[in-house]
């Protein structure tokens, strides 16, 4: 007998903030019944954590924590503290009906932050994060710690702050790009650096919390898991400030295509595309048709070429079937692009089987039609045979 001996997969944890850093979207407001909807959805997603608001910042918000807290089966609900004691305190109240409880608490760690946000210096700052971090850990097991601007911070500096915190407790290191700065290969480094030079970082989780300011979001998490980190901070759609957060369903999908990563996580990938449609509707922030994964033009083809190549396999044009992400079929959407192969698909979906020769008399009036108008519909094909005498 030959056993096959597979190398098990990296899991990389996904940390849910749709409902804290996405929830900060200007005119993005969710009521309490609204977050609980999307909580419990999140959940069946299969999301590791999921940090449900910043209890402090307001008695609704609290209120929420505290529900989702109550709701939630199986993902750890977290709750954002600045490092500010009453601030952990209100958190820990919160957080007091959860399973699995996590508080994330921090301090901005980059010279910029020090200087012109607190006024102080490093050593200083350095104190108030192991002062956070030990007080927080006097209520909950699980403490995450974010280095705000850790993605313009010294590396020696950052290394030195996440060793000091992880000796007060923290089993999560946040380490932002706060601003979205970072290249992926410097974004990666930093990552690296932090697993080669922080003392008990193995008592410890990387976490990449990436935003998207130069759209790059999506490329430094995943820079950051190739490099050692095992958790990524992300949104459904990528909603959240500015120009928003690494989006959870393309991380989850590189993940996915790319075995050659060996790294995975527990997403149920077929609730993707029905969960943005949730968060999007809930929160009435339109997908843009282009989004990938879960944009309405993700698996649609209008150029003639790769409507033939879709036809004739999938794969050609398409590296994810999208009933993987919960998309019912690719679409072939007919324009004045398209080609007679998919006119024919098209018309044979609908009960019009034609031979070559008809089809030939069909597409010139076909190209006519499409040309004054944006797409071509299934209630305009049967007229435009029968424009044809067919």
């Amino acid at each position: 007998m030959h056993l096959t001996l597979q190398m098990s997969k990296g899991k990389v944890q996904i940390f849910d903030t749709t409902l804290r850093d996405g929830e900060q979207v200007p005119g993005c407001k969710l009521d309490t019944r609204n977050k609980l909807i999307i909580a419990e959805r999140l959940d069946e997603l299969g999301v590791d954590v999921l940090e449900a608001g910043f209890p402090i910042s307001s008695p609704g918000d609290f209120d929420s924590v505290v529900k989702i807290s109550q709701l939630i089966k199986n993902a750890r609900v977290c709750g954002l503290t600045r490092a500010v004691k009453k601030d952990i305190e209100v958190a820990a109240e919160a957080l007091k009906g959860a399973k699995k409880s996590r508080i994330h608490t921090g301090i901005g760690t980059s010279d910029a932050h020090i200087q012109y946000k607190f006024n102080s210096n490093r050593e200083a700052i350095m104190e108030r994060a192991i002062s956070a971090v030990s007080y927080a850990k006097s209520f909950v097991e699980d403490v995450e710690f974010y280095a705000e601007d850790a993605g313009r911070t010294d590396n020696e500096y950052l290394a030195r702050v996440c060793e000091a915190v992880i000796k007060a407790g923290a089993t999560v290191l946040n380490i932002p790009d706060t601003t979205g700065y970072c290249l992926p290969e410097e974004y990666g480094a930093k990552i690296k650096y932090l697993k080669e030079n922080v003392k008990g970082i193995d008592k410890a989780i990387l976490s990449c919390h990436c935003h998207n300011d130069l759209g790059l979001a999506t490329a430094n998490s995943i820079a950051g898991v190739i490099n050692g980190a095992r958790q990524i901070e992300c949104t459904i759609n990528g909603i959240g400030e500015r120009a928003g957060n690494t989006s959870l369903e393309e991380v989850v999908m590189i993940m996915r295509q790319h075995p050659d990563l060996n790294l995975d996580t527990n997403i149920n990938s077929k609730l993707l595309y029905s969960t943005s449609l949730l968060v999007s509707e809930s929160m009435g922030m339109p997908v843009q048709p282009n989004k990938a994964v879960v944009g309405a033009n993700a698996f649609a083809h209008s150029s003639g070429i790769h409507q033939d190549g879709v036809i004739k396999k999938r794969e050609t044009y398409e590296i994810m079937d999208p009933h993987d992400v919960g998309v019912t079929q690719s679409a072939i959407v007919l324009t004045a692009r398209s080609g007679r192969a998919a006119l024919a698909y098209r018309a044979k979906n609908i009960g019009f089987e034609l031979d070559k020769l008809q089809l030939d008399k069909v597409y010139t009036e076909f190209l006519k039609v499409a040309d004054l108008q944006k797409e071509v519909n299934d209630e305009d094909i049967p007229k435009i045979i029968e424009a044809c005498g067919l």
